[in-house]
């Protein structure tokens, strides 16, 4: 429970700095992210418990990452993480499950994802803003790469890359369970004002 309030804190703080940094007042980031005010409000203040659709529709907003809005201060030159230390930021129904393994720094950040699908569960993502490129990697299984209504089948040993700022969702296909690996290539942010 105190790591959830810690990590809900940290978000707090990230998306407060990002917001004043970005010069948006609520009212404005809450009409660009589609999010509400009142979950803005809720969000700033260390309260309620926002799911990975918000985060991903907030940091697309502020032009940063979602990890961005997640993680502390960088510590040390190099990061290891392990899967089982960072929390799922979606679960489906089937027990699936995305888990943000880190972002790298610099102006044009990667996100590492860890995915696991089961057979027939799917993740749809809205697009996300222009620029942001998607690599997904399967390791083993198969799964369903939809893109703009498109399907593509993605195999054990096969990597496919797409724009995301199309919609696009990702499912599970055949009878074993898939995994893959996903890397978001965010574009440089935004300037800092002056």
């Amino acid at each position: 429970m105190a790591e959830t309030a810690a990590a809900l804190r940290t978000v707090a703080h990230n998306v407060r700095a990002a917001r004043i940094r970005a010069g948006l007042t609520l009212e404005e980031l809450s009409r660009r992210a589609q999010v509400s005010k009142g979950a803005l409000v809720g969000l700033e203040k260390a309260q309620g418990n926002p799911n990975l659709a918000t985060l991903v529709r907030l940091a697309d907003t502020l032009g940063i990452s979602v990890s961005a809005l997640m993680q502390g201060s960088p510590q040390g030159r190099v990061r290891v993480v392990s899967a089982e230390a960072v929390a799922p930021l979606w679960s489906g129904e089937r027990g699936g499950e995305a888990r943000l393994m880190l972002t790298t720094s610099g102006p044009a950040p990667v996100e590492v994802w860890r995915w696991r699908l089961e057979p027939d569960e799917e993740y749809p993502s809205h697009p996300h803003q222009a620029g942001v490129v998607e690599t997904v990697s399967v390791t083993s299984g198969r799964m369903t790469l939809i893109v703009d209504g498109t399907e593509h089948t993605v195999e054990a040993g096969q990597t496919a890359t797409f724009d995301g700022d199309t919609p696009h969702t990702y499912r599970g296909a055949g009878t074993e369970t898939c995994h893959l690996i996903m890397t978001v290539h965010l574009p440089p942010g935004p300037a800092p004002a002056s």
